[in-house]
């Protein structure tokens, strides 16, 4: 049987990099794409040498020309996974810079419109794709001091609704995978422009947060599924959340 091809954006950390992994464990050929060339690069050697298939290319989903030319070259896939995303700041709507609205919304709304539009052409011809959206828990429910991230977030959380009514009937699944509390090297400590005290602050007292591994690991089944099941949306939080306002701290 011909190999299937995942794309997986944001692949140079967290989730992505974790998703990635796990989609090479179950024998897809996986396309590593992110900004930072380097990292990429270095998974894709990784993966390759634990002998899956990899290959890496520099992308920043928010230039459309080069979503637009990387499709073109890319050919097949049968899955796009859109994860590239992240969190500017989390001030309050009376002070928030609307500069970090704006990135907000470009790299989590618009990069997933740039993927999607430009590899749906291969996910149909496929005869058997799917596009998976890694929104949040913030596309769900807002939170103070969140309003652009979920903002940005609930954009996504409706892209991908709205996708899968749209092409219903086709051959191509949408999924959504919402995330809450997850814990990876970077996405906090990037958020509060490298305040690590301020990041640290974010999981303080909590016993376990979600793993880049526990996302990917879901990932990993719902897109594994029988073609037939869509998995429409998956909301997963640790054992400790149960809201994104109401969390157990052992402090």
């Amino acid at each position: 049987m011909e190999q299937r091809t995942a794309v997986v954006t944001g692949a140079s950390s967290g989730i992505g990099a974790a998703t990635a992994r796990r989609l090479a464990g179950e024998g897809y050929r996986v396309v590593l794409t992110a900004r930072r060339g380097d990292r990429v690069t270095a998974l894709a050697d990784e993966l390759t040498a634990a002998g899956h298939s990899a290959r890496a290319r520099v992308l920043d989903v928010t230039d459309q020309d080069a979503v637009r030319e990387f499709a073109a070259e890319l050919g097949v896939c049968h899955v796009l996974v859109n994860n590239a995303g992240g969190a500017r700041g989390a001030d309050p709507v009376a002070s928030g810079d609307p500069d970090d609205w704006r990135a907000m919304y470009e790299v989590n709304v618009i990069g997933v419109l740039h993927m999607t539009q430009a590899l749906l052409p291969a996910l149909r011809a496929s005869g058997d794709g799917t596009v998976v959206v890694v929104s949040s828990t913030a596309g769900q429910a807002t939170y103070e001091g969140g309003g652009g991230y979920v903002a940005a977030k609930h954009g996504a959380h409706v892209l991908a609704e709205t996708l899968r009514l749209e092409i219903c009937g086709e051959p191509v699944r949408v999924i959504e995978i919402a995330p809450g509390m997850v814990r990876t090297e970077e996405f906090s400590v990037r958020r509060f422009g490298g305040d690590t005290g301020k990041a640290a602050d974010v999981y303080r007292g909590v016993a376990e947060p979600l793993t880049a591994e526990d996302v990917a690991d879901t990932i990993g089944w719902a897109v594994t599924r029988p073609a037939h099941v869509n998995v429409d949306l998956l909301v997963l939080r640790p054992r400790a959340q149960a809201s994104n306002t109401k969390v157990h701290r052992e402090l």
